[in-house]
């Protein structure tokens, strides 16, 4: 079985017993997740069983829509209610001043990744070196906030707002600098991912019900929830082979288009695109190569 399941991550739970609970129920060794969720988080956590595992890369890379609920006056080593208090201060601003400071971060900004994440210095996971009280430098990067909305009213020092944004955001960091900004310090005490690229946390599975199917041995059912990676690549341009082609492009041999008799035109706005087979069946993402005796397809991403 191959495919995208777009699974709603609970609270408490890592994204890696997530992986190993699917690994387990389809079977499979080959499983990825698109972008990982910290233990206190929940939310939509899309994740790749079998060849679909290919394009993680891809799904990583794009936009995400996030749930927080924010408490001023407190940091915390984490950046989040889990952790050990820091400071405390007590909030003295007004909910105008709160949106005021949210437009401020609207736009491309700067940000310094947290030493609680996934990211590696020398082959070693950030979380990891924090844990035994090690801090390194981190470069800043640019990230991108599309919008930032407050839709929990500020009370008791608390709000929830709703942030959508580029990959590679965090927002527990977000959360501390606006408290930074506030003259107060902040953490987060709850976080719900409601978006992940084309994956809704309404849409999403519960864990409990893949399990239950599990269990059951209803294997067709569990199989009717994989996406197809398709849909990720519908915007490029189809090519269908003959099954000559076909055997020469899974195998790893470049397809010229001219002897293919796939038209040049279909790359006039993407290099990328989907490869069928005569029954229409998808079978990889193919990207247009460049070589001295013309121009050819290879695939890039085998999906079946």
């Amino acid at each position: 079985m191959t495919g995208i399941l777009n699974v709603y991550k609970p609270q408490g739970m890592t994204s890696h017993a997530v992986v190993s609970k699917i690994r387990k129920i389809y079977n499979t060794k080959r499983v990825g997740h698109a972008g990982t969720l910290d233990p206190m988080a929940c939310g939509v956590l899309p994740v790749l069983v079998g060849s679909a595992a290919a394009v993680q890369e891809i799904i990583t890379g794009h936009d995400k829509k996030y749930r927080a609920g924010i408490l001023f006056g407190r940091t915390t080593d984490t950046g989040d209610i889990t952790g050990n208090t820091v400071s405390e201060n007590t909030p003295e601003f007004s909910e105008k001043e709160l949106c005021e400071t949210l437009a401020k971060f609207i736009g491309e900004i700067e940000q310094i990744p947290p030493m609680y994440s996934a990211l590696k210095k020398d082959g070693v996971k950030l979380y990891k070196l924090a844990r035994n009280g090690i801090e390194v430098e981190r470069k800043a990067r640019i990230i991108n906030i599309y919008s930032i909305e407050l839709i929990k009213p500020l009370e008791d020092g608390r709000c929830e707002i709703e942030v959508s944004c580029s990959k590679g955001t965090y927002i527990r960091t977000l959360a501390e600098d606006i408290g930074k900004t506030l003259g107060c310090g902040a953490c987060l005490y709850s976080l719900e991912r409601t978006r992940c690229g084309a994956y809704t946390a309404e849409n999403a599975v519960k864990l409990g019900l893949l399990e239950e199917l599990y269990e059951k041995n209803y294997i067709k059912a569990l199989e009717k929830l994989l996406e197809s990676p398709e849909k990720l690549f519908l915007d490029k341009s189809a090519v269908k082979l003959p099954a000559f082609y076909e055997r020469l492009a899974l195998n790893g041999a470049e397809i010229y288009i001219k002897k293919a008799g796939i038209p040049e035109k279909l790359f006039e706005k993407d290099r990328l695109c989907r490869i069928y087979n005569e029954k229409n069946r998808f079978l990889a993402v193919g990207e247009l190569l460049d070589f001295p005796d013309g121009k050819a397809v290879k695939i890039k991403y085998r999906l079946i």
